[in-house]
C-alpha cells in the first residue's frame, strides 16, 4: 500500500492572499493547504505507478462522483501520456459510480448505496481502478469494495488523492494514495462543502465562517 506524500499535523498551509482564490470565497477560507501545482506534480507521481503496477491488464477506471470528477480527469490525462510516450501502455474503459453517502453539512451517513441505475455485472471478471478524492473513515470504500466484490472482478485497486489521519479510521488504506492528511475538513479541486468550493483550483481548509455561511 503506498504511504503517499505526508502532510504533518502541524502544517500550517498558506495564506490565501498568496494565491488566486476565487473573490466569492475570499473571507470563507482559513489556509490553502495544498497548492493546485503540488497536486498536479503528485497526480502525475501516481500515473507512473499505476502504469507500472497495472500494465499488462485491460483495466476499468471508476470515477467515484462526485468529489472525484477532478481528479479523475487530470489523472487520466496523464496515463494518456505515458501512453503516447512510452513503449509499454496501459488501455482502459472509463465508468463513473455515485455513492449515498453523506447526509448535510460535515456529518457521514452508515450507509453506502449505489445513486442511479449503474449495473455492477457489467464488472464481472474485469481489471477495475477505482478513483476517490479523499478516504477518511475508510467506511464508504470498505463497503464499495464490499459491493464489487459480490460481482467478482478479476482485479480491484484504489487511488485516493487524499488519505485522512483520523481517529475515527477503520485501518484502510488505498493501494495509491497522493496525499496523507490530518485531521482537517479540506474543500476544493472538487471536493464541496455542501456542493460549495468545487470550483476551487486549491485544496484548502475552510474556516468557521465558511462553515456557516453555507450550511444547509
Amino acid at each position: 500500500m503506498a504511504s503517499g506524500l505526508l502532510i504533518s499535523d502541524d502544517e500550517r498551509g498558506y495564506d490565501p492572499d498568496l494565491f488566486c482564490i476565487p473573490k466569492h470565497y475570499a473571507e470563507d477560507l482559513e489556509r490553502v493547504f495544498i497548492p493546485h501545482g503540488l497536486i498536479m506534480d503528485r497526480t502525475e507521481r501516481l500515473a507512473r505507478d499505476i502504469m507500472r503496477d497495472m500494465r499488462g491488464h485491460h483495466i476499468i477506471v471508476l470515477c467515484v462522483l462526485k468529489g472525484g470528477y477532478k481528479f479523475f480527469a487530470d489523472l487520466l490525462d496523464y496515463i494518456k501520456a505515458l501512453n503516447r510516450n512510452q513503449n509499454e501502455s496501459l488501455p482502459m474503459t472509463i465508468d463513473f459510480i455515485r455513492l449515498k453517502r453523506y447526509c448535510c453539512n460535515d456529518q457521514m451517513v452508515v450507509e453506502v448505496k449505489v445513486v442511479g441505475d449503474h449495473d455492477l455485472c457489467q464488472l464481472t471478471g474485469k481489471n477495475i481502478l477505482i478513483v476517490e478524492d479523499i478516504v477518511e473513515t475508510g467506511s464508504t470504500m470498505k463497503k464499495l469494495l464490499k459491493l464489487l466484490e459480490d460481482h467478482k472482478p478479476q482485479m480491484v485497486k484504489v487511488v485516493s488523492l487524499l488519505l485522512k489521519r483520523t481517529p475515527r479510521s477503520l485501518g484502510y488504506r488505498p493501494d495509491f494514495v497522493g496525499f496523507e492528511i490530518p485531521d482537517k475538513f479540506v474543500v476544493g479541486y472538487a471536493l464541496d462543502y455542501n456542493e460549495y468550493f468545487r470550483d476551487l483550483n486549491h485544496i484548502c481548509v475552510i474556516s468557521e465562517r465558511g462553515k456557516e455561511k453555507y450550511k444547509v
